[in-house]
This record gives structure tokens, C-alpha cells and sequence, in this order.
């Protein structure tokens, strides 16, 4: 296994952990979605409410699964 691969092995996993932290943390929905826009515009990625609620989906999914 590359460095390069387990660099972005850990990533993920770093990402993963992050989303679900935020999705199991004890806030409301509404709350949890506006934390998850202003880190995203912290960073220069600007997205609608329709496609933060996907994202949030879809982490959603992939953690129960």
C-alpha cells in the first residue's frame, strides 16, 4: 500500500468520523445543517439548502449502512 493511498485512506475515514460526530451530536437538525453550510463556506465551497440536505442524506445512509 502506497503513502499516497493510505493518506487518502485516512482522509476518508477523517471525514466519515467528522460527519457522523456532527449527525450524532444532540442538535437539531436545522442547527446541524447551518454548522455544515458555514464550514463549507469557511472553505469556499458554496452550496443551496437543497444540496446541503442531500449531503446530510447522504452521510446519513452511508452510516447506518
Amino acid at each position: 500500500m502506497s503513502n499516497l493511498t493510505l493518506l487518502y485512506a485516512f482522509i476518508g475515514g477523517a471525514i466519515v468520523g467528522a460527519g457522523a460526530a456532527v449527525l450524532f451530536a444532540p442538535e437539531k437538525g436545522a442547527d446541524i445543517r447551518s454548522r455544515i453550510a458555514e464550514l463549507l463556506r469557511k472553505k469556499g465551497i458554496l452550496c443551496s439548502d437543497s444540496e446541503i440536505d442531500a449531503l446530510v442524506e447522504q452521510l446519513t445512509t452511508q452510516i447506518d449502512d
